[in-house]
């Protein structure tokens, strides 16, 4: 399908629905296509965090969720 043929076909649909809630989120969606959205800068504190923390991934230093869920707990019940 071109970029025509699908516009119209879009066209034809939001003039044939009476529903808010799908004109709203069609409205929203054809915005977010305008907005300039900047992709996020580490600075490079930032970016020495991240490389630390793939090297303690690497080198096996995590704890589980399970093991965190039992640290929080208990720490929780002391």
């Amino acid at each position: 399908m071109s970029n025509i043929e699908l516009k119209e076909r879009l066209i034809g649909k939001i003039r044939e629905t009476d529903n808010d809630d799908i004109l709203e989120e069609v409205y929203r969606l054809l915005g977010l296509e305008q907005e300039i959205v900047e992709p996020f800068k580490l600075s490079n504190d930032q970016k020495a965090a991240v490389s630390e923390a793939r090297q303690q991934i690497k080198d096996g230093e995590f704890l589980t969720d399970e093991d965190a869920d039992n640290d929080i707990d208990e720490w929780l019940n002391k």
